[in-house]
Formats: structure tokens, sequence, C-alpha cells
């Protein structure tokens, strides 16, 4: 493979960089502008890897802000097929207790404003967005975290709402009653944009609250946030690389087919 190109691509935060092994910094020009930062190529087990820091490596674009057509498109470029999407996510239920981890299989998107889609025309392109993540991936991505006895969740719908505040006591009560689990804000337009480009996506929610709309819960805070996120840096390192590391080569799912039916 060459060494500009990648099978699969991670976002994440800063303390994902010393994953990677034999790695270099590229940018990628796209058709919406430059992604969130330069893009990390190394290894991690054999396996080409694209790392990308969603929020770019000094945190300097907020949920509302990123570029994510830019990103996934760069993602696209340098030949990645497959998308890891950690993220830092709030809980909607008390079972789903913090430092848990989730993997979603369901989205609910409550931003507004946020370029969403590759296909402004002239061809009018509707992609099937039913189930939005990958199922090989999810399986995989359940099995290694169980694989590393971290308390997971098969399962799960993530509310994606605009940010960069976090909810009112109603509003998160509101979705809760919806029946719905995390809640999140990078998850949308992120996974639906992967889907457009044909490209597998997992999402794995690390549980870093409970919302305030659960009874008792506290106001969350951005800087409760990163105490929970610091202790459990490394379990979500350690995590990543064995999704990577046991992901096979072939893809047994439709994501790869997404536009065969999008058009007339």
């Amino acid at each position: 493979m060459p060494s500009e190109q990648a099978e699969i691509g991670i976002f994440g935060g800063s303390g994902f960089y010393s994953l990677l092994e034999n790695a270099r910094d590229v940018w990628v020009e796209t058709p919406y502008g430059l992604p969130s930062d330069r893009v990390a190529l190394g290894e991690i087990a054999g396996k080409r890897i694209a790392f990308l820091a969603r929020h770019g490596r000094d945190h300097r674009f907020p949920p509302h802000a990123i570029n994510y057509r830019a990103n996934l498109w760069a993602m696209k470029q340098l030949g990645v097929t497959r998308i890891i999407g950690p993220t830092a996510s709030g809980s909607l239920r008390r079972e789903i207790e913090p430092e848990h981890m989730v993997v979603a299989d369901q989205v609910v998107d409550r931003t507004a404003g946020r370029k969403d889609t590759f296909y402004d025309g002239p061809i009018t392109t509707h992609v099937s967005f039913a189930d939005p993540y990958c199922p090989q991936m999810r399986r995989i991505a359940a099995a290694a975290l169980q694989s590393l006895g971290i308390t997971v969740h098969e399962g799960g719908t993530i509310v994606v709402i605009s940010g960069p505040r976090f909810s009112t006591r109603a509003e998160s009560k509101w979705y809760q009653d919806a029946g719905w689990d995390v809640i999140n804000m990078t998850q949308y337009p992120e996974c639906y944009l992967a889907r457009e480009l044909e490209m597998c996506y997992v999402n794995i929610s690390l549980i870093t609250d409970y919302d305030v709309g659960l009874p008792g819960a506290p106001p969350v805070t951005h800087a409760a946030v990163l105490q929970v996120l610091a202790r459990n840096n490394e379990r979500i390192k350690t995590a990543i690389a064995e999704i990577a590391r046991t992901t096979p080569g072939e893809r047994t799912c439709n994501c790869g087919r997404a536009l065969g039916a999008a058009r007339a």
C-alpha cells in the first residue's frame, strides 16, 4: 500500500497519536477546504491507519464549527474504507454509567445549520440511512471491548445536539422520555457523510457523565468531562487499537454499496 494511503481512519483527541507506529503528518486538500488538522499516517498491528483530531490538535474547533465534509473527504482521498469514531458522550439512562462504553446502532439528529451532504445537485441523491452504523464493524467493536474487560452496551441511540452549550434539564428529560440513550455533539453529520462516501463507520461512546435530565444529576461541566477522559484515555486507546487489529480486510456489509439505489 502506498505510504500516503490507509485502510482504517480514526477520529479522536490528541492522545491517540501515540497509538501509531512510524507516523508522519500530511495535509490533505479537499474541495470543501482544509480538514481540522494534519492527518497522521502510521500503522497499528501492520494495518495502515489515518488519524485525524476532529477538533484540531489544539481543540480549536467547537462541535458546530468542525468542517465535517473536509474531514471525511480527506479520509476517502487517502483510501480509507472504515472509520472508527470514538466520542465523549453523556448518558440518558441510569444503567449506562460513567466510564461505560456504548456501541451505538441508531442516531437522532437535533443539530441545525450543519453542511451534511456532498450531494447538492445536479444529480439528486437519496442515501438510505435506516441503519446508520456498520453492522460488521459494530460486532467487531463490541467483541474487542468485551475482550478487554470493558463494560460495553451493544446498541443504543445517540441524540446529537449542536453545542457547544450543554442541554437544559427540560431538553435532557425530553430526550430521555423519547427513549434515547446517549447524547453527543459530533456524531452527526460525521457518521452520515461516511455513508455517502460508502465508508463503514462505527462509534464508540465513552460515557463521561449523566446528563442533567436524570433525577439528581448535577449540571454537566467541561472540566468534569475532561477528568473522566483523562482517567480513561489509556482504556480508549487500547480499545481502538484492538478494534483496528481485529478488523479483517474483507467487508461483509452493504456500506460500500450505499449509492447503488440512491439515484434514479
